[in-house]
Formats: C-alpha cells, structure tokens, sequence
C-alpha cells in the first residue's frame, strides 16, 4: 500500500505519517513513537507499505524512517519501504 507524505516540517511530517498508516489512538506524536510504531505495524494487515516523503523533508524524521526500514528488513510480516520524491 503506498501513501504520499506532501509536508515536511517536523511535526507535520510525524502527523502525516500517522494518519497515512492509521497509527494505534496511543500514538505520542514525537520521534520516539513514530519509531516504535513504524518497527511495529502489527496492527495493519500484513505486506509491503511505501512512504512517498518529499526530499526536503525534516532529517531528524528522515533519520527515523531510515532506521525504522532497515530494522523492518529485519522482521516479519509487515515490510516498509520510504522513496523520496520532489513534490
């Protein structure tokens, strides 16, 4: 399932992301939670989820989604890829 992220400022961007992939109510709107939640998406059916984010988007948020996809490699079920787009 792909889902396009169009804002990049911080707290945009984490807000985006959580409503793109519906994100549990206990979400925490900062970098810590969107980590966890993006290591666990069990809460989604399982297959390939694709974040479209746009190149400028906020490096600590860009960090997040890279160490939150190599640690999906990882696992099971529930894959997360991030491609990055000019708008």
């Amino acid at each position: 399932m792909k889902r396009h992220i169009l804002v990049s400022e911080k707290a945009a961007a984490i807000s985006a992301i959580a409503a793109a992939l519906d994100f549990p109510s206990w979400f925490g709107q900062n970098l810590d939670a969107l980590y966890d939640s993006l290591t666990d998406l069990s809460w989604l059916p399982a297959g390939e989820y694709v974040l479209v984010v746009p190149v400028d988007l906020d490096p600590s948020v860009s960090a997040v989604l890279r160490d939150a996809v190599k640690r999906n490699a990882e696992s099971g079920d529930h894959k997360l890829r991030v491609v990055r787009t000019e708008r």
